[in-house]
């Protein structure tokens, strides 16, 4: 028995330093970030000017 819980020590502290080397790895993680912020931002705006643009448009067409 004792040599079962050794070994189910042993994995599991084998996953732990696994998961802990993985997470230390997380390069590009802020410039990934910093892209899909941009990516939000254009859309944003992209929205933002084709509302404008179809108010100036009908707004103009009123126009008489």
């Amino acid at each position: 028995m004792l040599k079962v819980l050794v070994l189910l020590q042993i994995a599991a502290l084998s996953k732990y330093d696994d998961l802990r080397a993985s997470r230390r790895s997380e390069r590009g993680s802020v410039t990934m970030e910093h892209v899909l912020w941009a990516v939000a931002v254009i859309g944003i705006v992209g929205i933002v000017v084709l509302a404008v643009t179809n108010y100036v448009t009908s707004q103009a067409g009123k126009i008489k």
